[in-house]
């Protein structure tokens, strides 16, 4: 078998055997394909696309270039989820409490943020002692006894994939939906569960910015879940507006903890109960939706499930004081508030730069060996929609570097004032599997 063969019948649009893509994959993780030609492969799949089976197949041999986890020692089905990331998305520190108090097994692997983006890792850092790299036999154990764990994704998880990506990055590669779908899903295949939640955020905040392509993407990775023998669900969800109030380590640790009790922003409410209860669904835990919706909100009415965030906290080595007292979570040096310039309606508050000037104040990185600060970030005192007078506080920024011009520029630039409100935009705009 020869790669300049594969190229050429890519390059004409002809379906890659699962044969020819697994050459490929494994050749060029081991050195032995050159980046040029795998440049040019990624370029014609990009041009020329690839069938339901080819993503499969290639999502396939991606799991297969490095370590899997083998969660066979954990009773009952395991859960899973994933976002494709958006600004002040805590959704998973919300949820994993949540289905776990309906008696779900969950057993999350998540990764750190890098640019706009905020990683689970990260804010989960931001609570005194909260250990993310634990042994595997560790993880299983809590998943068993606890119903919960979190956990790293480790070094040779899916080799593959950070080898074609960190390619993929500079050939203009990157927007390729097959190539997008068989990344995000070679992860959670090896990471071992049964079922997979897929939280595809949509708007200027995400990396899919219209609805049209994210449903494109979300039909490919369930597509792929299911060839592969994962039960997989895709929710689409608003991201063109920051979720909930907080963006940053330890203000989204505390706005997670707000949710559990019912008291947060209701976007960061709604998204989180529909995808809670996909989980739950998706675990056997309800046959029907609408009754697995009815019980999270109960439980978040309750506010029951603190409980089992601050039992997390502690299975994990965490100080879980600061789930009763969230004081306790790290706080920044100085706070700046963003007034407005006019009077109106917010008519758009712009993710990415909100999420940008987070990360220009510490809460993310610009580049992988970036420290986080889990002090700093932003707190929305308007969401779209809100009535804004001249002088209004729109927003506050939270650092503790002393230059944070740039910082408070974008955050400006963020916010979208008009003279008539904006209409109204649902949270979840479908679900797809």
């Amino acid at each position: 078998m020869r790669m300049l063969d594969i190229i050429q019948n890519k390059k004409h649009g002809m379906e890659l055997s699962a044969e020819e893509i697994d050459f490929f994959v494994q050749g060029y993780t081991k050195g032995e394909i050159p980046d040029y030609q795998a440049s040019a492969l990624l370029m014609a799949i990009w041009f020329k696309g690839m069938s339901e089976a080819e993503t499969a197949n290639l999502t396939k041999s991606m799991v297969n270039s490095g370590d899997t986890l083998d969660l066979s020692g954990i009773k009952g089905v395991k859960v899973d989820k994933h976002s494709t990331g958006g600004v002040g998305d805590k959704v998973s520190l919300v949820v994993i409490p949540l289905v776990a108090a309906l008696g779900i097994k969950v057993a999350k692997m998540s990764g750190r943020g890098l640019g706009h983006t905020g990683g689970t890792i990260d804010k989960l850092g931001s609570i005194p002692g909260f250990n993310t790299s634990i042994t595997m036999d560790q993880f299983i154990s809590n998943v068993n006894s606890h119903g919960m764990a979190i956990v790293g994704q480790t070094a040779n998880l899916v080799p593959a994939d950070k080898k074609l990506y960190a390619l993929r990055d500079v050939t203009a590669t990157v927007d390729s939906i097959p190539l997008i779908a068989s990344s995000i899903m070679s992860k959670k295949i090896a990471s071992g569960s049964d079922a997979i939640v897929l939280d595809v955020k949509v708007g200027s905040g995400a990396f899919m910015k219209t609805i049209e392509d994210a449903r494109t993407l979300a039909r490919a990775m369930v597509g792929i879940g299911n060839n592969l023998g994962r039960r997989t669900i895709a929710i689409l969800s608003n991201m063109d507006e920051p979720l909930g109030s907080e963006i940053g380590n330890a203000n989204e640790v505390r706005e997670a903890i707000l949710t559990l009790k019912g008291e947060a922003e209701k976007d960061l409410i709604n998204v989180a109960c529909a995808i809670a209860a996909q989980m739950a669904v998706a675990g056997g835990a309800f046959t029907d939706v609408s009754e697995a919706e009815k019980a999270v909100m109960e439980l978040i009415t309750s506010g029951k499930a603190v409980d089992f965030l601050a039992e997390l906290v502690e299975i994990q080595g965490g100080d879980k004081r600061v789930i009763y007292d969230p004081e306790l979570l790290p706080k920044a040096g100085f706070v700046i508030p963003v007034v407005s310039e006019k009077e109106g309606y917010v008519h758009s508050i712009m993710a990415e730069e909100i999420g940008t000037a987070a990360m220009l104040l510490g809460a993310g990185r610009e580049t992988k060996e970036d420290e986080v600060d889990h002090s700093a970030g932003i707190t929305l005192k308007k969401k779209v929609g809100d009535r804004v007078e001249k002088g209004d506080v729109l927003c506050i920024l939270m650092t503790n570097r002393e230059n944070h011009d740039a910082a408070l520029s974008k955050a400006h630039e963020a916010y979208v004032v008009t003279e008539v409100p904006p209409d109204k935009v649902p949270y979840i705009l479908d679900v797809i599997g």
